[in-house]
């Protein structure tokens, strides 16, 4: 299971809400497949890199989208931009719960520059090993989130008269439906890590080892800018370099796009040309829409989607 800021799980069914910078994107999932999903362009300004400009105006857009495409109110929210820190934490092993959550703050407060009092801060354990001594340590996923960003995002939801159920990482719910067994470039390899790279409003990274998300951040790049191929192919090696001087990281084996980008053809191959790994292009809905209802734009879906899936978790 991912971290998320706050979640309220569900087993009914559940609506993932992306709101993209350049358009907004629902999924509702019900029976692990695609029940409802609908899309529409964002008017221009109203989020900027990922972070909400005009509070009044994206109310007001997604009171108008909510009501065209028939949502319920119960949504699941994702977030992506500067404001956004995930760190690995090593620590021994530390069963209670509240002594776990102590030495995570103590761990955060060092590793992460944003004080913690401003912050919305949430972890989840990933795994254990052993350091060179043989004595056991577990790794720590700690994400926190500026507090006033995520206001902003919240109040901006709910005065469009929807509830959001809970607040995920962006990151997070593209690795959950991308790791979905049967995604196309995401089959089991040989125990190593993958780049996921999501082209739309913002340019979004996270590199996973299976379901397990290490490494996280949004580019400045847009995917659709001039001589974008260079720029996004140095921002993946800078970030795969980031993220191997971590210790204990496994090596990545291949870079999975995703997104409207993603269709870019001329782009995709610029990439596979500048990068010494090979690129997939992501199943965007993988197993979850055999009824084609995201037919016209599937990519445009996918982190709704594995916001959905995080809300069933």
């Amino acid at each position: 299971m991912s971290p998320s800021l706050f979640r309220r799980p569900s087993s009914r069914g559940t609506t993932g809400l992306d709101i993209d910078g350049r358009y907004l994107a629902a999924c509702e999932l019900a029976g692990g497949r695609v029940v409802k999903a609908a899309s529409h362009d964002l008017p221009q300004g109203l989020v900027v890199d990922g972070e909400v400009r005009d509070k009044e105006g994206l109310a007001a857009a997604l009171r108008e989208f909510a009501r065209t495409a028939e949502l319920g109110r119960d949504v699941w929210l994702g977030v992506a931009n500067q404001q956004i820190v995930v760190r690995l934490v090593d620590l021994p092993p530390i069963d209670d719960e509240e002594e776990l959550e102590a030495a995570i703050r103590f761990q955060a407060s060092e590793a992460i520059a944003m004080p913690l009092e401003e912050a919305v801060l949430d972890y989840q354990p990933i795994d254990t090993n052993t350091d060179e001594t043989g004595a056991e340590r577990m790794r720590v996923i700690v994400v926190a989130a500026r507090r006033s960003m995520v206001e902003e995002l919240v109040a901006a939801v709910k005065a469009a008269g929807l509830r959001p159920l809970g607040l995920d990482l962006d990151a997070f719910a593209l690795v959950r439906v991308l790791t979905r067994a049967n995604g196309a470039g995401t089959e089991p390899g040989t125990g190593g890590a993958r780049v996921y790279c999501h082209l739309g409003g913002i340019t979004n990274l996270a590199i996973a080892r299976g379901p397990a998300c290490l490494f996280t951040r949004t580019v400045a790049t847009h995917w659709d800018d001039e001589g974008s191929a260079d720029r996004l192919a140095d921002e993946i090696r800078l970030s795969i370099d980031y993220y191997m001087a971590q210790p204990g990281s496994p090596p990545v084996e291949e870079v999975v796009l995703s997104g409207p980008g993603s269709r870019d053809e001329v782009l995709v191959g610029d990439l596979a040309a500048h990068l010494a790994l090979p690129v997939a292009i992501a199943d965007p809905l993988p197993g979850l829409d055999p009824e084609g209802r995201a037919a016209h734009d599937p990519t445009r879906f996918t982190v709704a989607a594995g916001l959905a899936l995080g809300g069933q978790s």
